[in-house]
């Protein structure tokens, strides 16, 4: 009997040590998945305009996606979406106003010209437009509307000059603090009569800030005309590095500078800048290179059918820097 008690119990401590090996065991870990979700990619909006290169005054409209290629540093690029004049989205405006002393004598002009254009490129119920001034310091007088009565009355508060030309500081604050999450196509249009003076950011400041937040400038220039032509000096006409200066300002974030000399001259340019926000294209795509590399990255549009080029100009954007940038 004592053998018997003694063989069961050898038979359970086996039985007990058994099962604790097989606790112990080593099992493989489970696979942990790297699936964080959807990989999320960045995109780039280009502003469009194409104008007939013998009649530069006409714009042409009716093109369609499939007219278009984008390129990046020379490599064809993924269009994802289209839009005409047709079906563009809002325009967000801001109207850049140089209160600097040498613009003094130009106030009450510039400032009708400041209404005249929100006047004229303003739809009612689907465009807005803001106001802000330039000199020493920047002062934004009218945040975005689309009541036509508050830019009125926000550009007619305007007396005073300040000491000195802020115009990159400006281009900078705008851009970053109000266009930066704009739902629409976003435009700065600047009326100044003078070079930069005073600010601490630089033109490739302004201009890199525009094109991180797919902004397109355009200035209108009135240092020669309105109180009497400069000696030497015809108006529409490119005259010194101030004037250079704005040029690659606009060009390079798309846009165009004009040098007015006149009232008509000035009706003129406010008319086709008008006029082109209504007919551009608006191309967005989605770079083959998703790294933010810092990196500037070269953009070109061409037509798809060669034989355009001899009749047509595309302008846009020239680049852009790949940074990672809270863009809605």
């Amino acid at each position: 009997m004592k053998n018997l008690f003694r063989l069961f119990g050898l038979t359970v401590l086996f039985s007990i040590l058994g099962l604790i090996g097989s606790a112990q065991t080593p099992r493989p870990t489970p696979l942990v998945s790297e699936d964080t979700g959807p990989v999320k990619t960045f995109e780039v909006r280009l502003p469009v305009t194409v104008s007939d290169k013998k009649k530069k005054k006409n714009l042409i409209a009716g093109l369609t996606r499939g007219d278009f290629a984008v390129f990046e540093d020379g490599v064809q690029q993924e269009v994802t979406f289209f839009t005409d004049e047709k079906t563009n989205p809002a325009v967000y405006v801001g109207v850049l106003m140089d209160t600097s002393p040498s613009a003094a004598g130009k106030m009450r002009f510039s400032k009708e010209a400041a209404k005249n254009f929100i006047y004229t490129v303003t739809r009612l119920r689907k465009d807005k437009a803001a106001f802000m001034t330039f000199d020493n310091e920047v002062n934004l007088r009218q945040d975005f509307t689309d009541k036509l009565d508050l830019l009125d009355k926000s550009v007619d508060k305007v007396t005073k000059v300040g000491s000195q030309t802020a115009l990159y500081d400006a281009i900078w604050q705008f851009s970053d603090e109000k266009l930066r999450n704009a739902p629409g196509r976003r435009v700065i249009v600047v009326i100044t009569d003078g070079d930069d003076t005073f600010s601490r950011a630089d033109l490739k400041d302004a201009i890199d800030i525009a094109q991180r937040t797919e902004t397109t400038i355009f200035g209108i220039s009135t240092k020669s005309g309105f109180l009497g032509t400069v000696p030497g000096v015809d108006s529409g006409t490119v005259k010194d590095k101030g004037d250079k200066l704005l040029t690659q300002l606009c060009e390079d974030t798309g846009g165009e500078a004009f040098f007015t000399g006149d009232m008509i001259d000035l009706e003129r340019a406010f008319k086709k800048i008008s006029e082109e926000l209504r007919s551009q294209y608006i191309i967005t795509y989605r770079p083959t290179n998703q790294n933010y590399d810092g990196r500037e990255r070269k953009v070109e549009v061409r037509f798809i059918d060669k034989s355009k080029d001899g009749d047509f100009k595309i302008r846009t954007k020239k680049s852009y820097r790949a940074v990672r940038d809270a863009l809605k």
